[in-house]
C-alpha cells in the first residue's frame, strides 16, 4: 500500500492530473520513505550529503536502481561521487565546449529535441550514421566522452526543470531513440567500446533517466548485438527496451511523441530550419 509522502514545496505543480509514479516524491511506501530517510542522515552523518546533488529526487533515483536497499544505494552514490572527481565533471560543466558539435553531427548525430507526451526531453542516437575515421579528424573519443557528461549535465539542471514547468509537473526521465539503420555486426564492433563507455557512465553515475526507450531499424543479426548491449544496462532499463518492427516504427513513436515534436524522418512532422539535430528546440531553448 502506497502512502502520499508530500512532494516538495518548490515544485510547481499546475497539472491537475499528474500522479507521481510508484518510488517517486509522492507516491513512496513506508519501507520506501523510510529508506530515503535513513540514506540521507547516514550521508549527512558520515559528511557525503551535496546539497546541491542530493536533493530528494536524485537520492530516490538511486534507491530506485538498487531497489531501496540503503547500503547498496550508498555505496552506488559514493562511487558515483568519486567518478565525478576523477573525471573532472565539475571542470567539465564549468569549462568544456565542444566546439566541433556541428562537424561531429555529420558522422554521428545525437541530439535532445524537444518533447514526448508525457513531458520528457526526447533524446535520439543515430548509430548507424557513425563514422569513426571520420571523427577521427575531427575530434578524439575522450572528448566525445565529455561531451556526452556534459550532456547529461544539463540534463540534470536545464532540461528537465524546464520540461518540468512546461508540463506543469516533475519530469524525471527522457525518452530515446536508438536508431540502428545501418548497423551491421562488421560496423557494430567498431562502436563497442564508445556505447559500453557511455551506457556505463549513464547506468552508474545517472541512473533512472531513461522513461522510454526505442530501437527502430534494427538490423539482421540484432539478437547478437543485443546479446551484449544489454549486458551493460541494469535490469531497469532493460525491461524498458521496446524493439519496434520496422512496419510499426512510425505508430509506435507517435504514440508517445507529438508528430510536430517528431523529426520527419521518424514519422513525425517537424523540419527544424538547419535540422533537427543541431536545433536544441524544446522547452530548455526558449
Amino acid at each position: 500500500m502506497s502512502t502520499i509522502s508530500p512532494l516538495p514545496k518548490d515544485k510547481d505543480i499546475t497539472d491537475p492530473n499528474y500522479k507521481p509514479l510508484p518510488g517517486h516524491l509522492g507516491n513512496l511506501t513506508l519501507t520506501q520513505q523510510h529508506a530515503l530517510d535513513t540514506l540521507k542522515r547516514q550521508l549527512e552523518d558520515e559528511d557525503h550529503f551535496v546539497p546541491e546533488r542530493m536533493d530528494d529526487a536524485t537520492l530516490l533515483r538511486f534507491l530506485r536502481a538498487c531497489k531501496f536497499d540503503v547500503a547498496k544505494t550508498k555505496a552506488m552514490l559514493l562511487s558515483a561521487e568519486q567518478w565525478r572527481k576523477q573525471f573532472g565533471v565539475e571542470d567539465i560543466v564549468k569549462n568544456f565546449v565542444f566546439t566541433e558539435k556541428k562537424e561531429v553531427d555529420k558522422y554521428f548525430p545525437q541530439y535532445y529535441h524537444k518533447t514526448d507526451k508525457d513531458g520528457g526531453p526526447v533524446y535520439i542516437q543515430r548509430l548507424g550514421k557513425i563514422d569513426f575515421k571520420a571523427l577521427s579528424a575531427i575530434t578524439t573519443q575522450d572528448r566525445q566522452l565529455r561531451r556526452y557528461v556534459l550532456e547529461y549535465e544539463e540534463f540534470l539542471t536545464e532540461r528537465l526543470p524546464a520540461c518540468s514547468k512546461a508540463a506543469g509537473h516533475p519530469v524525471e526521465s527522457s525518452c530515446c531513440i536508438m536508431d540502428l539503420a545501418g548497423v551491421g555486426l562488421s560496423s557494430f564492433y567498431p562502436v563497442k567500446k564508445y556505447v559500453s563507455q557511455t551506457t556505463g557512465i549513464g547506468r552508474d553515475c545517472y541512473p533512472e533517466c531513461i522513461g522510454k526507450f526505442y530501437i527502430i531499424n534494427a538490423p539482421w543479426g540484432f539478437s547478437t548485438i543485443w546479446s551484449i548491449v544489454k549486458q551493460w544496462l541494469d535490469e531497469a532499463t532493460v525491461v524498458k527496451v521496446d524493439i519496434v518492427s520496422s512496419g510499426e516504427i512510425k505508430k509506435k513513436l507517435l504514440s508517445q511523441i507529438p508528430a510536430e515534436n517528431l523529426p520527419a524522418e521518424f514519422g513525425g512532422a517537424c523540419r527544424c530550419i538547419g535540422g533537427c539535430s543541431l536545433s536544441n528546440a524544446g522547452p530548455w531553448n526558449l
